[in-house]
Formats: C-alpha cells, sequence, structure tokens
C-alpha cells in the first residue's frame, strides 16, 4: 500500500465535492462511462504526485510523444535487446520487423525504462488486440512486483486491464461518473475481504461491464438476463435504458457480492432477484446492512407507527425499525400460517387445495421445513395470489394477519427497492410467463420452459411485449430509473 494525500475539485464536473483519497496500490485503475471525467482526474493526480516527489511519465490517448519513446529505445541499448526479446517471443520478429506495432512497443518501453518511477497511461488498449492487452497488464504486475517502489495508473475502458486477483486490488480503482465525483475504497474490512476472496475467482471478463457505466442490472441466471435484456427495448425512457447491460452472476449469493462491491465502489448497480432472496442467502445480508433502506425505513417512522404497533409490543418498538426486525416478523407470520395450511382439510376451493398440497409435501420432504426460505417463498406467493380465499379458511386470528402481512411484504419490498434491489413479487421469472401456468417455487424443468417463452417472446411487437408483460416492464423501468436523471 502506497500513501499519497490526494484532493482534487473539478467543479464544472461534479460541483463542489471533492475527491479524496490517500491510500495507493502500486497499479491503479482509473475506470468509468465516456464523459466521466476519468482523464481530467488522472491529469490532476499527475500534478498532486509531482508534488509528492514522484516522476511521472504520462502517455496520453493522442500517443503524442511517440516519437520521443521511440528516440529513447534507440539511445538505450539495454532497453532494445529486452523489447527485441520480448517481440520475438511475441510475435516472431524483431524490432526491426515491427513497425506496424508502434503502440505496444512505446508502451513497452514507457514500462521497462528504469527511470519510469510513476506511469499514467491514458487508454493503454488503443490499436491492441484483448491478447496483448493483458499480455501488457500481467508486465505491469510483473515490474510492480519487482520494484516496490514503482506505480501505475491506467485509465482505461478495456475489461482486460479489470485484473482483480486479490481483495486488496479493489482499492487501486476508482471508479468515475457522470455528473458526480469519483468514488473508490480508501480500505477494505476483514469481513469484506474474506467475501471478495471467495468472489474473485469467478469475476470473468463479461461481468467487468459494470465499471465502464453506471447503469448496469445484475441478474441470478441466464433466463433472468434473456428475459430482461429482450424486455429492455420497452422502456420508454430512452436516456434511462442507453447503455443499460443485464449482467447474470450466476447465484443467488453472487449477487450479494456484486451488490456489496458497487456499494463499495460507489457504482449504481441494480438487482433484479427471486422473492426467495428476501429470506435467506449473502443478498438479503449485505442489504439489511445497507444504509439506504435503513434510511427509507427512518423516513416512514411517523406515518407508519400505527402500523408497527400493530406488528410489534410497546417493548420492541423501544428498539429501532429495522429491515432485518421487518423481515423476521414477516417470517413469524409466514411460519404460522405456513403450519395451519399444511393442515387444512377438505373440501378446498382447487386454489387453496393446490397451495395446501405444495406445503404439505415440503413437511413430507423436510423434518423443519420452516426454516427453509422456499418454504416461506410459498407461503408468501400463496397468500399474495389467495388473499380473499384464505380468510374464508383459516381460523380468525390467522386470517386477521393476512392483510398485515400483505402491507408488510410491500413496506418490505419498497424500502429494499431504496438499495436498487427488485424483487419479483410473484416468485421467479418462470411465474411471468405466458406460456406456462407455473405456480409456486421451486420450480423444474426451467430450461425448457424458458426456451419456449423467449421464442414466443421472439415474436412479438414492442407494444405486445408491454401487454404480455406489465409487470416484469415496470420491474425493469425502475431498474433503469438514473438517480439525478
Amino acid at each position: 500500500m502506497i500513501t499519497v494525500e490526494t484532493q482534487v475539485k473539478v467543479p464544472f464536473l461534479w460541483g463542489k465535492t471533492v475527491f479524496k483519497k490517500s491510500h495507493w496500490n502500486q497499479v491503479n485503475l482509473i475506470v468509468g462511462p465516456n464523459g466521466s471525467g476519468k482523464t481530467v482526474l488522472a491529469q490532476e493526480l499527475v500534478k498532486q504526485f509531482k508534488k509528492s516527489g514522484y516522476e511521472i511519465t504520462y502517455l496520453q490517448s493522442d500517443r503524442a510523444e511517440k516519437e520521443d519513446f521511440l528516440k529513447k529505445l534507440k539511445k538505450d541499448p539495454q532497453l532494445r535487446k529486452k523489447i527485441d526479446g520480448v517481440l520475438l517471443e511475441l510475435f516472431g520478429k524483431s524490432l526491426s520487423e515491427c513497425h506496424g506495432l508502434k503502440q505496444i512497443i512505446m508502451l513497452l518501453v514507457a514500462l521497462y525504462s528504469p527511470e519510469t518511477k510513476c506511469l499514467f497511461v491514458d487508454e493503454p488498449e488503443l490499436h491492441l488486440h484483448p491478447q496483448f492487452q493483458q499480455f501488457f497488464m500481467n508486465e505491469i504486475r510483473k515490474t510492480a512486483e519487482a520494484d516496490p517502489t514503482r506505480i501505475f495508473f491506467l485509465i482505461t475502458h478495456s475489461p482486460y486491464f479489470i485484473d482483480l486477483r486479490y481483495a486488496e486490488d479493489l482499492v487501486g480503482v476508482v471508479v468515475c461518473h457522470v455528473n458526480r465525483a469519483p468514488t473508490s475504497i480508501e480500505e477494505l474490512s476483514t469481513k469484506d475481504e474474506m467475501l471478495f476472496r471467495r468472489f474473485l475467482p469467478r469475476f470473468n471478463t463479461y461481468h467487468k461491464q459494470f465499471f465502464f457505466s453506471d447503469n448496469q442490472i445484475f441478474v441470478e441466471g441466464y433466463t433472468d438476463q434473456q428475459i430482461f435484456t429482450h424486455l429492455l427495448n420497452c422502456i420508454e425512457n430512452k436516456y434511462g435504458a442507453a447503455g443499460t447491460g443485464v449482467i447474470d452472476v450466476g447465484g443467488k449469493d453472487e449477487l450479494g457480492v456484486f451488490f456489496k462491491v458497487c456499494s463499495l465502489l460507489g457504482t449504481d448497480g441494480r438487482i433484479i432477484t427471486d422473492l426467495d432472496s428476501l429470506f435467506a442467502g449473502k443478498l438479503r445480508d449485505v442489504v439489511c446492512d445497507d444504509e439506504r433502506p435503513a434510511s427509507w425505513l427512518n423516513s416512514q417512522v411517523e406515518k407508519q407507527m400505527p402500523f408497527y404497533r400493530m406488528l410489534f409490543t410497546t417493548r420492541e418498538l423501544e428498539t429501532p425499525i429495522t429491515l432485518e426486525k421487518l423481515i423476521r416478523r414477516l417470517e413469524k407470520y409466514l411460519t404460522n400460517i405456513g403450519k395451519c395450511v399444511a393442515k387444512l382439510e377438505y373440501p378446498l376451493t382447487p386454489d387453496v387445495e393446490l397451495y395446501s398440497e405444495k406445503i404439505r409435501a415440503l413437511y413430507e420432504k423436510y423434518e423443519k421445513p420452516e426454516s427453509l426460505d422456499t418454504f416461506k417463498t410459498v407461503v408468501l406467493q400463496g397468500i399474495i395470489e389467495l388473499d380473499e380465499q384464505l380468510k374464508d379458511v383459516l381460523p380468525i386470528p390467522l386470517a386477521q394477519t393476512v392483510p398485515l402481512i400483505l402491507n408488510l411484504a410491500n413496506m418490505i419490498l419498497a424500502s429494499i427497492e431504496a438499495a436498487r434491489v427488485y424483487i419479483l413479487p410473484k416468485g421467479c421469472i418462470e411465474h411471468f410467463y405466458r406460456q406456462t401456468n407455473v405456480q409456486y417455487m421451486p420450480v423444474s424443468g426451467k430450461d425448457r420452459l424458458f426456451h419456449a417463452e423467449i421464442e414466443y417472446m421472439m415474436e412479438l411487437s414492442v407494444s405486445e411485449l408491454k401487454t404480455q408483460y406489465p409487470e416484469l416492464v415496470a420491474i425493469l423501468t425502475r431498474a433503469c430509473f438514473r438517480t439525478g436523471a
């Protein structure tokens, strides 16, 4: 870790806010969308690192320094010999035969020159094949390891330079944003380090898109990714949808990790997830710890106090109303109703009978199903779908909790949306399909159901998609909304 105190003001880009950072890695990345001020920030950092005693080499994006670097190559036989060997290994050609490779040659001259102690490279990916972008990044790593006094800054749009191998590498990432100050991680807690160590080995080039846009949406799997990507054309606010990517992360717990990374780096990542995320997993943990739901709930205390008095005892109300507290109370209500529904006696309406069978099947399969996220999800799905029918078959005390549960669930979902997490209220994406009637979780045969649905969707016009999938379009529209836009 290198300590250099920096403070950058750029009023025309981000008003009165000051970007401050004192902890730097040997290899640092300045990333973000076009027009977010990456180059301006880099130029200001150059000045401040110079004041701290660093000799700066700065390769601008126009590579105006190209001839100076090539002259340096001619004057330094050792440098020439080293680069000649690298080119022979890479291309099977000597330096004299590589006239068309001036970009990589210039980068190598800047990197290998012994007098280069602090190197800034604006858009190192220019004219470089991804294979050679990775090669150059590896060479930077080797050079940094060989000389701990050297420091590097890459101002980049390329995911191939987002080479995060260790959790502490995240400290070297500075994210620029449109119309607001850059953000970064000054230091990681032990808890976050453990989380990211588990995450980084599965962090691929596709996932790295969120470093270059504040408008990425993360989903659990490829079916969600395909469905929501297909619905992006339905978003009427084209500004909000512009630059939006839908990224599948490969699992519910991975959503929690991406949420945490976005939160720490200050990127406005959004998540669309299944209803069962409410009851278990890393995403629930990190959202409950996030300050945005807490702030939203705090703003609702006076308005919602009559409702809270119906949920909690006077003693329970002596402690703050938190998201975790509300979810736990919801789980308690769901457990009581689930136990009762599993024991309902016939005759029942077909809908309630199916609901009872689903819950009963969980009791037959598991010793304590009440602890499962699937159990709680199924119970809540039934309450949302069967509201009035349940009131007719439940004992009066339990029937009276049904409207409380619905109001409580809506409040929880609204508070979570304050953290840009959008939960599918019907369960999972398959419950919104038009070609099949899927009821309750878990869902089997997802791949077969998805292919039938996506083929149907591809035949529909934008107006037809809006008509057929209004709830999904509404969720996607909220997720695409840009704060402050």
